[in-house]
């Protein structure tokens, strides 16, 4: 059963999530900008050199909902040394797998990777525990503003570390990646949860009642897609920028940005959010990630990846934030690990689909057809939201 933390307490919880945040950023960052290269050069074929990341998302996905069940039965303090533990785990089989040259045991470095993702997204709702209503989406946006360290931490990491072992590039960058979880995991020890005091939460509503409640599918919908093209387009935008000669460093650079642009967003988020509405500020976010796909098409230079990497994490921040202050809406305290749980599993869900076929489209067709790929899950996620904003200016 929840109880009321104290101010001191919260922001306390909110630093070290937002530290965690960061580092926990870095590991996905890292994957994300190394993956398909990796991917690309020890892959039995080149059509696969994005199924890591498809594997990556997939270990979220397949984790949220075992997680999930773990912290209501056990308290969020066991989902995150678990979920850090597969971070080592990842560092130290990703690297084994760059000198080996196995695409396997790469594939399952990415699981764990996405395994310890998804216990990094339940940081922003354990913000919002015990946390008074009208500060539950500036806490929750707070701690998604720790991802701005991750987007300096993360190519940073990969940039510094890339070339320490020339015989096998990157292998050291995974050991330095499975080094920052073990970090994460200190930090996240000193977190203080209602389920620590009172209990783990029990009871609530049958989750096909919350499930069917109006607009809950239509949130869902537009987080899953803000979450989805985000991930479509920044999953193939490394690979097509190597394909299109330009360099590690430019992507590592294109990508910091594209992480800075996600999360910087993040200190405000929450004032818009009280200000506007969620359901606006999500809106706004899939209007952003549809100018991110013109500039896209508008061009393959540096500046045209840059831009839309910015554009895209920036449209991210807003329709992925609103969408998870959205959610909070809809569940009772005792109903939070299921809810949240359920909606980031379809949200990852999702994802994993449009990981994979970004890689074969852009293989096949380029990046144009990837772009295109990309506009019509917006269009359709606006139309989606659009009829929700609607709907409430008749209700008032």
């Amino acid at each position: 059963m929840d109880t009321e933390f104290s101010v001191a307490q919260q922001n306390r919880n909110i630093v070290r999530l937002a530290a965690a945040q960061a580092l926990a950023g870095a590991n996905s960052v890292v994957f994300y900008v190394t993956g398909a290269i990796v991917g690309n050069a020890i892959a039995p074929d080149s059509s696969l050199a994005t199924l890591p990341i498809t594997i990556f998302v997939l270990g979220m996905a397949a984790s949220i909902l075992p997680l999930g069940a773990l912290a209501r039965r056990r308290g969020r303090q066991a989902a995150f040394q678990a979920g850090t533990g597969m971070g080592v785990l990842t560092g130290l089989l990703a690297s084994t797998a760059v000198i080996a040259s196995s695409f396997l045991l790469f594939c399952l470095a990415a699981f764990l990777g996405g395994a310890y993702a998804a216990v990094a997204l339940s940081f922003r709702f354990a913000a919002t525990d015990g946390v008074a209503k009208e500060r539950q989406p500036r806490a929750l946006s707070l701690v998604m503003g720790g991802g701005v360290a991750a987007g300096v931490i993360g190519p940073m990491l990969v940039t510094a570390t890339m070339d320490l072992w020339p015989a096998h590039t990157f292998a050291v960058t995974f050991l330095a990646q499975g080094a920052v979880a073990a970090i994460s995991s200190l930090i996240l020890a000193g977190v203080k949860t209602p389920e620590l005091v009172g209990g783990p939460a029990t009871g609530g509503r049958p989750l096909g009642e919350i499930v069917r409640q109006s607009g809950f599918a239509r949130i869902v919908f537009g987080g899953a897609v803000a979450y989805m093209v985000m991930n479509f387009l920044m999953t193939a935008a490394p690979l097509s920028m190597h394909k299109h000669g330009l360099s590690q460093q430019v992507s590592n650079l294109g990508i910091q940005w594209h992480v800075i642009a996600m999360y910087g967003p993040a200190f405000f988020t929450g004032r818009l959010i009280n200000r506007f509405s969620a359901n606006r500020v999500g809106i706004a976010g899939l209007v952003i990630t549809g100018l991110s796909i013109a500039v896209g098409l508008a061009g393959t230079e540096v500046a045209h990846y840059w831009l839309s990497l910015i554009l895209l994490g920036l449209g991210w921040n807003l329709g992925f934030t609103g969408a998870s202050a959205s959610i909070i809406d809809y569940h009772r305290p005792e109903e939070k690990t299921r809810v949240q749980s359920l909606n980031d599993f379809i949200v990852f869900g999702v994802m994993m689909v449009g990981s994979f076929s970004s890689g074969a489209l852009l293989n096949q067709f380029g990046w144009n057809a990837v772009l295109w790929g990309a506009l019509a899950p917006v269009v359709l996620a606006l139309i989606a939201l659009a009829s929700r904003e609607r709907r409430d200016w008749r209700t008032l």
